[in-house]
């Protein structure tokens, strides 16, 4: 019996450490995403029009999960901005693909796409545009 536990021992230990490891990756990979979508939320609610804070978010999302090493094989941003009024709210919404390709060995598989959603809310104080009109 003893001959057993010490042969089956390390491969136990060791499917255990790979385990943990997929896990970890996973767990990363989520907090990076949801991270990602909250910078991309506030990046948008300081842009004045829509169109800017679109290309806002998708370029902040992009950025925050590159510098964070998180390699998406699709990436999706979708951004609600409600026309960006003061005291209104933007939506963010980051989908990402990410490969676990390396860990196949373990029959995890290949990837998964993980999704995170963040409001921001627009500044109710912020300056308008003068327009040269009174209302």
């Amino acid at each position: 019996m003893a001959a057993e536990i010490t042969i089956a021992a390390p491969f136990l230990v060791m499917l255990l450490v790979f385990v943990g490891v997929v896990i970890h990756r996973g767990v990363d990979a989520r907090i990076r995403i949801d991270d990602a979508a909250h910078q991309a939320a506030r990046a948008a609610s300081i842009e004045r029009t829509p169109t800017a804070a679109t290309a806002a978010a998708q370029s902040t999302a992009a950025t925050a999960l590159s510098s964070a090493g998180v390699t998406c094989a699709s990436l999706s941003v979708s951004t609600s901005t409600g026309g960006l009024r003061p005291g209104g709210t933007v939506s963010v919404t980051v989908s990402c693909a990410v490969d676990f390709g390396d860990a196949l060995i373990l029959g995890v598989p290949g990837g998964k796409t993980l999704s995170a959603t963040s409001v921001e809310p627009v500044d109710l104080w912020r300056s308008t545009l003068n327009t040269g009109s009174r209302t």
